[in-house]
């Protein structure tokens, strides 16, 4: 229960974030509102490792992890410019809406095959169904 409960809350900062970047953007610029997103972030990140010791990894281990795993943060530029570029023209609602039904879309694919090697779970014809009332709402959602 604990895990979608952080989901959700998830799903809460992403709408939260979302309208931040966009009245950042609007004030000076979408390319430098990403930059000063990933710079807050990566500032924030480095005082959790470095000075709280937060972190429980193993940096050793950076080598064991495959090449594709590295662009995290590449899709992260893109997914903070995207939707901060979208919301001032469909509006937060229409843009978050669109947003999940392309994340749930995506994580079925990427959860049948197995993408990035992670392990395979097979798509159900609930979880297709799911996906089309997700779209059917989605549609009724947009304006």
């Amino acid at each position: 229960m604990l895990p979608l409960l952080l989901a959700l809350i998830s799903g809460v900062l992403m709408a939260v974030q979302g309208s931040l970047n966009t009245g950042l953007s609007k004030a000076i610029g979408l390319l430098e509102a990403t930059f000063i997103v990933h710079f807050t972030g990566t500032v924030l990140v480095m005082i959790l490792l470095f000075l709280f010791s937060m972190g429980k990894g193993n940096w050793n281990a950076w080598q064991a992890a495959p090449w594709y795993s590295w662009l995290g943060g590449v899709v992260g530029v893109a997914i903070i410019y995207l939707v901060a570029a979208s919301i001032p023209q469909v509006g937060v609602a229409n843009a978050t809406t669109a947003i999940i039904v392309g994340q749930v879309l995506t994580a079925i694919l990427i959860d049948h095959f197995g993408g990035f090697g992670l392990d395979r779970v097979a798509c159900s014809p609930q979880q297709i169904g799911g996906l089309i009332l997700l779209a059917v709402g989605a549609r009724l959602l947009l304006k």
